[in-house]
């Protein structure tokens, strides 16, 4: 593909970083683009089985809490509708109320139907996003269900509790966001560097070896991330 071709197709504005990190060069800068795909696809499986690990164990703690196997949907007029999520907005000083869990699992509801699939607490669970799962360590969340989630950690080292926990989900959380939209994870300020994706890396293993350790055995060896940053380096 021609360089002005690939600029118009993945956007100038996009490309001219990589023009930047690589002196100018027209075919550094492909390679290196090529190089964060990549990158980006080496984290896919780690991510992948995060969460589905986070979202499954998570359900289970609740189904205990709640002694109900269907609170997804239940809870809808439960903790998810409760009073005190409602707040006075600082900018304005409008009352708002919290209604990001309830809210999602109602588009979740509404594609199934479109769909002209079945309405399960199972179909829902799947439906749901990683920011969903991450939200029920914020502070409104995890105080009403009693700080349930971090049971899903059986491992937390001393001293880390709710926020050194919520810390890492949200770094990965982003992270995981800044992949999925194809946004650059090679670079430190103007150049290449590797610094950011390899503590989120470190951030990823720790959430699966707070759960448990053997999840990371179960991996390693289709677990080539530092492998292939290892590998851009040396080009």
């Amino acid at each position: 593909m021609k360089f002005k071709d690939f600029k118009q197709y993945f956007s100038e504005s996009r490309v001219n970083r990589y023009l930047i990190a690589t002196g100018n060069s027209s075919s550094k800068a492909v390679r290196l683009y090529k190089a964060n795909l990549k990158i980006s696809q080496a984290f896919h499986p780690l991510l992948g089985v995060f969460e589905v690990v986070m979202r499954n164990r998570i359900n289970d703690i609740l189904v205990s809490h709640f002694t109900d196997p269907d609170w997804i949907i239940n809870q809808k007029t439960g903790f998810m509708s409760d009073p005190s999520l409602r707040f006075t907005y600082k900018r304005t000083g409008h009352i708002k109320t919290n209604v990001f869990l309830k809210s999602e699992i109602n588009k979740a509801e509404k594609r199934l139907q479109k769909a002209g699939m079945p309405i399960t607490s199972g179909k829902i669970i799947a439906e749901q996003t990683l920011g969903f799962w991450t939200d029920l360590f914020e502070v409104h969340h995890y105080r009403l269900l009693k700080g349930k989630p971090i049971q899903i950690f059986n491992l937390l080292p001393p001293g880390h509790g709710r926020k050194e926990v919520n810390e890492e989900l949200n770094k990965v959380r982003r992270f995981r966001n800044r992949i999925n939209h194809n946004e650059p994870i090679c670079f430190s300020g103007n150049n290449i560097g590797f610094t950011e994706t390899l503590e989120v890396y470190k951030s990823l293993k720790n959430l699966l070896n707070w759960i448990n350790p053997e999840i990371i055995k179960l991996v390693s060896d289709i677990d080539r991330v530092v492998q292939i940053i290892n590998k851009v380096k040396k080009n």
